[in-house]
């Protein structure tokens, strides 16, 4: 079976980043596998929840429910600091994913992208850079050799896509964005992404504030950032084109 991975920052960014393809790929049979770093502990909104560990716990729970629209295989959620990941160390958080990647041994990986994507959130930008390290160091036999000496296996993923769009926000700080390379057509997704993100309540004033212009695109886009085999970039309109199982 195909299997694809995708790496965020917090609980809603699977919905806006990657709900299409991740229905889409699962309705062909792929296997998907989210990874979301934070509990989302330093949300600006907060819904009900009257400390750090409630919003964790809501927010949690909104993650699953949410994975469970989209119809995500298998959803994990970490305990990264929300809002502090710029401050963790490299080396361990890069160790953390290269180790889940040899044991998930994806096809394909999705990040965000490393200026932040279009809101410049700097945790995005360390989800990017953690994923991206942990793309490349999976496959080799002289890092993290703990993980092999254990009884796991190098893994090679054959592709590396980060989120990247059409047009930057110009209310949020300054991003250059990767250019599109991959264009996911998702448009009868669109209903299904819109109630996966009102699964995550207690951020539906965001929706207020910015309107769903993320969730409504018809396309999802992608920058193919690696590739296990060297080519010359060319435009896509699937993912796993080109992939081996």
């Amino acid at each position: 079976m195909l299997r694809l991975l995708c790496t965020t920052a917090h609980p809603d960014d699977e919905v806006w980043a990657y709900g299409g393809s991740l229905l889409r790929y699962r309705e062909q049979g792929v296997e998907t596998h989210v990874i979301c770093l934070t509990r989302g502990a330093a949300a600006t909104n907060r819904g009900e929840a009257k400390s750090g560990e409630e919003l964790c716990a809501m927010r949690t729970e909104e993650f699953h429910q949410a994975c469970q629209i989209l119809k995500v295989s298998h959803a994990a959620i970490l305990d990264y600091p929300d809002g502090g990941m710029a401050q963790f160390d490299f080396a361990p958080a890069a160790a953390d994913l290269t180790r889940r990647i040899r044991e998930i041994k994806p096809h394909v990986i999705l990040t965000l992208g490393l200026e932040g994507t279009v809101t410049a959130h700097v945790d995005h930008s360390m989800v990017g850079l953690f994923t991206t390290a942990a793309f490349h160091w999976a496959g080799r036999t002289d890092r993290f050799k703990d993980q092999l000496a254990a009884g796991l296996q190098p893994h090679r993923a054959q592709k590396l896509y980060y989120v990247t769009a059409s047009q930057t926000w110009p209310e949020r700080q300054p991003v250059s964005l990767a250019p599109v390379t991959a264009r996911i057509d998702v448009r009868k997704y669109i209903d299904t992404k819109i109630s996966a993100f009102r699964a995550h309540s207690s951020q539906l004033p965001l929706l207020e504030k910015y309107g769903d212009r993320s969730l409504r695109q018809p396309e999802e886009l992608f920058h193919l950032a690696a590739t296990i085999m060297p080519q010359a970039i060319s435009n896509e309109d699937d993912l796993f084109a080109g992939i081996t199982e």
